[in-house]
């Protein structure tokens, strides 16, 4: 198997930490992650000095000198398959898709095929680079397999290594578009004893849990408090359905990115998605609330009604600020077109 090898000299008042100083020094070119040096670091590819060391926390000094043997990218065992793509965007770097809902972002079990890694590989053919040392599209983010709408994936080993900071800083924008039970409103004396809700200025509901494993259900997630992953949702009330109101349009932004946030989030506040087979978005609605075919259209949504409707971020290698925005899929656009909006 074939090797490149990357080497320079360590700066000046280097971090103690062998993977630390790597980190900072390594040239930019070479696009090598701390996660990725320390692996290098682990599988004795890194010698310092001319001699090999293991440990990712060893002490170096300024002026080492560094070499890292990198393996030249593989082939994926992953196969493409041409699937039919909706490309928002697309340069040497990136491809930003509006993916529609049904779709699994990347092989698993279960699902080994008929994936947007499968339809990239072959949208994309050879250009691609080495992300993480394969050949495949670099996935930085995912939405659900029900959830439509646009995600961004990087053909560079720069893009994935620019994308996947902007992803882990939290900068990246995003808004989803949701239809839900019941209509959230700060003057709700219900929501006002939901730990980890509150509104702010405009009517906008926040939503600051941790998320973790669902204790008995390894397939969803739970909202917990001293555990778990920090998570923090904003929503607000686009427009409301029915008389009295018993359906939401809502606009969600997330300051974090966890699995199911939104859907967790939301059925935590009182408020589940329709259509959310998971996390029980099927509710009796009063029989003078919706006409009987628009509630049993409602009852009978297929998904849950969640899409990705806009992603900004700034182009990890020109600079750009570039923002995207998808309209509603055709089954949320039809299911909004039957409902009457509220008058109250």
């Amino acid at each position: 198997m074939s090797h490149r090898r990357i080497s320079f000299i360590l700066g000046e008042t280097p971090p103690p930490r062998l993977d630390k100083a790597l980190a900072r020094d390594v040239p930019e070119d070479a696009v090598l992650s701390r996660t990725r040096i320390a692996k290098l670091i682990d599988q004795g590819a890194v010698q310092v000095n001319g001699n090999v060391v293991h440990d990712p926390r060893a002490v170096v000094g300024e002026g080492a000198q560094i070499d890292i043997d990198v393996e030249e990218a593989q082939e994926s065992h992953i196969l493409p398959e041409a699937i039919p793509l909706d490309v928002v965007y697309e340069d040497a770097d990136l491809i930003v898709i509006n993916k529609p809902a049904g779709m699994v972002v990347h092989p698993a079990p279960g699902s080994p095929s008929g994936t947007l890694v499968n339809a990239l590989l072959a949208h994309c053919g050879d250009d691609l680079s080495g992300v993480g040392g394969m050949k495949r599209p670099g996935i930085v983010h995912r939405i659900d397999k029900e959830t439509s709408g646009l995600l961004v994936v990087a053909k560079s080993d720069v893009a994935h290594h620019g994308l996947a900071k902007q992803f882990a800083d939290h900068s990246v924008e995003r808004y989803y578009r949701t239809l839900v039970y019941g209509v959230p409103d700060a003057n709700d004396p219900r929501l006002r004893g939901v730990k980890g809700t509150n509104f702010e200025t405009g009517n906008i509901l926040k939503i600051t849990t941790q998320l973790a494993r669902h204790k008995t259900d390894r397939q969803r997630q739970a909202v917990f408090f001293g555990q778990g992953r920090h998570a923090v949702t904003r929503a607000r009330t686009v427009a409301r359905f029915g008389t009295p109101p018993v359906i939401a349009l809502m606009e969600c932004w997330l300051e974090t990115g966890r699995t199911h946030q939104i859907r967790v989030h939301l059925t935590h506040a009182g408020h589940g998605l329709v259509g959310d087979p998971t996390y029980g978005g099927k509710r009796k609605l009063a029989r003078t609330a919706l006409p009987e075919p628009v509630a049993e259209a409602v009852k009978n949504f297929p998904r849950q009604a969640l899409h990705a409707a806009v992603l900004g971020f700034i182009h990890p290698v020109s600079g750009e600020n570039i923002r995207f925005e998808a309209p509603l899929p055709d089954d949320m656009a039809a299911l909004l077109a039957l409902l009457e909006p509220s008058q109250a």
